[in-house]
């Protein structure tokens, strides 16, 4: 990315090991992440940046030190660097390694990465996956995972009620995880059609068009004037935190995977006497990899469907433009 609204596609060095724990991959598939569009609007700096973090791919080369991989694994990786070794790592929080990197500093909308820490950051797949898998495999590398952790993180489970702010492929993604893992009731808070009638699909019972704090307040009327058990945040900005922390009950959870940035504050009464638990930040995807590959291997889980834009990496600038301009939930790139 060159500029804000300024992507292309240009030749660089191929990547070579550098450390004995690398791994070089050639990627099957990569992707457009919402938060790439906070550059791509110009809300983050960006000047001639490396883009990409989601990916899936086989491996080409490996490196002295990498015991769990072998050259020709497919394989999926987190969008964080992790050696999944440490005391952080082995407490589930492998996205803050301490040696941790994220993978958008590499960029992999590209035909190949250099991956650190590739024990740690790749997990591979029983076999060749066939290829109608793959687009379901690439949501295991960030959104799926994401949304995931969310879920979790809000204490979805049997018998609760869970409502997701924001409709993009992680609170998409969110919908899927809480009907997963069991929650009896799931609202989608969405405005758009396409999306609702994939949330719907994913496992949502109620759509809530209302936004900031007529959601909050709607969310309310359907539970008993008490809140959601759980609300999932994945947008990231001051009124969908807001709205999430306003529509939980006291004793709630709130699991917040929107990326904030420095505009984001919470009133500090209204927090403290909101009573509701918060937790969130970078998902530690490479947790959650093991167990959503095999729900996906298994087929019983599709969330390749958020992709309803397929193009090749060479046209990766009308992907930008088609999920800024909201004309797609999430572009798959094929390479």
């Amino acid at each position: 990315m060159h500029a804000p609204g300024d992507v292309r596609v240009v030749e660089r060095d191929s990547p070579t090991i550098i450390e004995s724990t690398d791994a070089i991959i050639r990627l099957s598939a990569t992707c457009i992440c919402g938060s790439d569009l906070w550059p791509y609007r110009g809300v983050e700096a960006v000047d001639d940046t490396p883009m990409g973090h989601e990916y899936v791919g086989i491996v080409e080369e490996i490196g002295d030190a990498v015991k769990t991989l072998k050259v020709g694994d497919f394989v999926v990786g987190s969008f964080v660097i992790s050696d999944n070794t440490c005391e952080i790592c082995r407490a589930g929080y492998q996205s803050h390694c301490v040696h941790g990197t994220f993978v958008s500093q590499i960029g992999t909308q590209s035909e190949r990465a250099r991956i650190p820490y590739a024990d740690g950051t790749l997990v591979a797949t029983p076999e060749r996956p066939d290829p109608e898998l793959i687009p379901s495999l690439l949501t295991a590398s960030d959104v799926l995972g994401t949304g995931w952790f969310a879920a979790v993180a809000a204490e979805a489970r049997p018998g609760n009620t869970v409502a997701v702010v924001g409709d993009g492929a992680v609170g998409l993604m969110g919908v899927l995880a809480a009907k997963q893992l069991g929650a009896e009731r799931i609202i989608a808070m969405s405005r758009h059609p396409d999306r609702q009638a994939l949330a719907r699909e994913f496992g949502a019972t109620d759509i809530v068009e209302e936004r900031g704090d007529d959601g909050a307040a709607r969310i309310k009327e359907l539970t008993d004037g008490l809140g959601a058990h759980s609300v999932i945040e994945a947008v990231g900005t001051q009124e969908s935190l807001m709205q999430a922390i306003r529509a939980t009950r006291p004793g709630g959870h709130v699991g917040y995977v929107g990326v904030f940035h420095e505009d984001v504050t919470v009133p500090g009464p209204e927090l403290f006497f909101s009573g509701v638990h918060l937790h969130g930040g970078p998902a530690p995807v490479r947790r959650f990899l093991p167990e959503l590959i095999d729900l996906i291997w298994r087929r019983e889980i599709d969330p390749g469907k958020v992709f309803d834009l397929v193009l090749p990496l060479e046209e990766v600038a009308e992907g930008y433009r088609a999920m800024d301009e909201r004309r797609a939930t999430k572009v798959l790139l094929t390479i």
